[in-house]
């Protein structure tokens, strides 16, 4: 069993590796700090292909795999999860159920700008009553001639309010079906009269990327922007969040990694009673398990990467990915704020920031509870 990367991935990782030293770590502390979606580095990271990877060229994408994806997220969370969240949920949630499920004119349609990164599209699935349980959507979307009327609200959506964003796919109560509800894909483009985006959330952590409540009072949208099968909409997200565990598994480990790497350097800087704190076995070991545990987790996401790109069953490897890195991503951020003392509470330090991002990766894309319960389910309990 190699793991060794194929020159095309090896050189991508440096690439973007070098990207986010030279372009992102010089400027998103103050981003960060002031709240400030990154338009720069986005478009930047547009030029670079980054957000059509997974995507063929013939919708202007850059004809690579989905785990080249998750090696440009694993870079980017080693200096900042801001920037990593935004392409991941431009690319994996916003791009990627019209990819996976669009009509040919949706997808030519829509594609190409998102691909390219001049455009963002977002998911709307989490509404504030039903986090974990998605089935419990209260959204609608009647049918009315050659329309649908979507009325509801969802939560807790990226990339819904920016200046660039340009659609988001609403998941919504179309029907019922042997007295369940049936949900439907439907996509709403930016600016239809009726969709409301809140202000920002006040966030703990990702403060640079954008996150909002969406309203839908009588949004009138084509019938032809039902996305995927009518009543298959429940199915199809579950499918995009599988792959969305694998990404999300990527930005964790990157933000464990970033953990390392800041501990490491300030071991060698920091001295106290006379030597480097790396030279004491207490700090030795700390920062050895966190690169225990990052390495470990990026040997989970790469497994269920492989057995999708394979065209293999990977929920199960998808859900143990997100699980054991959102945890690496965790401990290891509390651990690096340990290391650098009381300079770990400082914003002006990256593990402050990693600290405060950490959380969410337990808790976006699925909880660790759901992760659990899929993995439990996969070896036939419950």
């Amino acid at each position: 069993m190699d793991l060794t990367l194929s020159e095309e991935h090896a050189a991508l990782r440096a690439t973007v590796e070098e990207f986010a030293r030279k372009e992102v770590a010089p400027v998103i502390g103050e981003l960060y700090e002031r709240g400030e979606f990154p338009y720069d580095l986005v478009a930047k990271m547009g030029a670079m292909g980054l957000f059509g990877l997974p995507i063929s060229e013939e919708y202007g994408g850059m004809g690579g795999d989905y785990f080249a994806l998750c090696l440009a997220l694993e870079e980017l969370a080693r200096v900042d999860s801001s920037v990593a969240i935004t392409l991941e949920a431009g690319v994996s949630l916003g791009a990627m159920p019209i990819y996976r499920f669009g009509t040919e004119e949706q997808k030519r349609e829509w594609l190409p700008a998102l691909a390219a990164g001049e455009r963002l599209g977002a998911f709307g699935l989490t509404e504030s009553g039903g986090g974990s349980d998605a089935g419990a959507t209260r959204t609608t979307a009647t049918p009315d001639g050659d329309e649908w009327v979507v009325n509801g609200s969802k939560a807790f959506i990226t990339n819904s309010g920016t200046d660039i964003t340009s659609l988001v796919t609403v998941t919504a109560v179309t029907g019922t079906s042997n007295g369940r509800k049936e949900i439907s894909a439907i996509l709403v483009p930016a600016g239809t009269p009726g969709f409301t985006v809140s202000e920002k959330y006040s966030k703990v952590g990702w403060s640079a990327s954008d996150t909002r409540e969406l309203f839908f009072d009588d949004v009138r949208v084509p019938a032809a922007n039902l996305v995927g099968e009518l009543g298959r909409g429940y199915a199809q997200f579950l499918s995009i969040l599988d792959e969305g565990r694998v990404a999300i598994a990527a930005l964790s480990v990157g933000l464990a990694q970033g953990c390392v790497d800041e501990s490491v350097r300030y071991a060698h800087e920091r001295h106290a009673f006379g030597n480097a704190i790396g030279s004491y076995q207490a700090i030795q070991f700390k920062i050895a398990d966190m690169e225990v545990r990052a390495h470990t987790a990026r040997l989970a996401y790469y497994a269920a990467a492989s057995k999708m790109l394979r065209g293999e069953p990977f929920k199960k490897e998808a859900a143990i990915a997100k699980l054991v890195a959102s945890n690496a991503a965790m401990d290891n951020a509390r651990d690096a704020t340990q290391v650098f003392g009381g300079y770990g509470f400082m914003n002006e330090y990256p593990v402050g920031r990693f600290y405060r991002d950490a959380k969410i990766l337990e808790i976006g894309e699925g909880t660790s509870e759901v992760q659990r319960m899929l993995i439990a389910r996969q070896l036939g309990l419950g």
